[in-house]
């Protein structure tokens, strides 16, 4: 009887004994790792093709900078602190872009390498709010979160791994609507005027279309956007007006006899902006340009055929 009694004992003691040992299978160590997706890289922005200065040159204005370069004049102004856009000095150099503000990185974000050839591990991050300590080294253990093994590379544990980790994040690129083109700040443009045209566009010699007119028809802007020039403070364009439509481009509108939108204004495509007139021009018609980036392009490339 007591014989059995201790061998009743020695099972029991047995079996809490492997209760209380978890099994590991060989070569198995108590380690923290599990699968994290190598980071996704977001897409670089477009490079800026406006150049990064501008030197002062004999004639230029603030104005005509701008619209050489397809920006405001006052952003321009207030990028390089120039309290009156009518003064600059020949030689001054101008910033063209805006300032870039200092980089900080994201808060709790933290690049842990693999350190083990061969392994696939993941960190989870702690949480900062918790003050827990971020580990040192690849090797360390975090005092908190769950801990997890590292098994040595294999097909079977790879494919376990995933099985267990959490789905990554996919980035896909959003197709394009149908239809559209290359250029993403494309703009539907209408005739700003209705007469014929006088002289097409030329690099050298003029920068957009003449439009012919009487003293007082109306004017049209070609498309929606903000007004962010409208006066005569460039020698050759009489009264002007230019509207930014997008950050690629804007359209300028010159010789009027009045205006009737200021800066700062948003306008419709089709309201009337503006008459035709014949100021710093030997005849009555409207000087219609298209810029992209501030380099002058051809406005017949861009606006609808008329009905014949």
């Amino acid at each position: 009887m007591n014989l059995s009694r201790a061998l009743s004992a020695a099972l029991a003691a047995a079996f809490l004994a492997g209760c209380a040992s978890p099994y590991r299978a060989p070569g198995v160590e108590p380690e923290r790792a599990a699968v994290r997706p190598p980071p996704v890289k977001p897409a670089p922005p477009p490079a800026e093709q406006r150049p990064e200065t501008h030197t002062v040159k004999r004639g230029d204005t603030l104005y005509s900078i701008a619209l050489d370069n397809g920006l405001d004049y006052r952003d321009l102004a207030a990028w390089n602190n120039v309290a009156d856009p009518a003064v600059i000095g020949t030689g001054q150099v101008l910033r063209m872009r805006p300032p870039q503000p200092s980089a900080q990185p994201e808060a709790g974000v933290q690049v842990q390498p693999v350190s083990v050839p061969g392994s696939v591990e993941a960190r989870p991050l702690a949480d900062p709010r918790a003050g827990a300590e971020a580990p040192r080294a690849s090797g360390d253990l975090l005092k908190t979160g769950p801990k997890a093994m590292k098994l040595p590379y294999s097909e079977e544990n790879l494919a376990m791994l995933q099985r267990q980790a959490p789905l990554p994040l996919k980035f896909e690129p959003t197709p394009p609507p149908p239809g559209s083109v290359e250029d993403p700040d494309r703009v539907d443009w209408i005739w700003p005027a209705s007469g014929r045209i006088l002289a097409g566009f030329s690099e050298a010699t003029n920068k957009g279309v003449d439009i012919l007119g009487k003293i007082g028809d109306p004017v049209y802007a070609s498309a929606s956007g903000r007004v962010v020039y409208s006066g005569t403070g460039l020698r050759g364009f009489g009264k002007l007006v230019i509207i930014k439509h997008n950050q690629t481009y804007l359209s300028a509108y010159a010789h009027n006899s009045n205006i009737f939108v200021k800066e700062g204004q948003n306008v419709a495509r089709g309201q009337k902006i503006a008459e035709i007139g014949n100021t710093d021009s030997p005849q009555a018609k409207l000087h219609f340009e298209i810029r992209r980036l501030g380099k002058p392009v051809d406005p017949l490339k861009f606006l609808p055929e008329r009905p014949s």
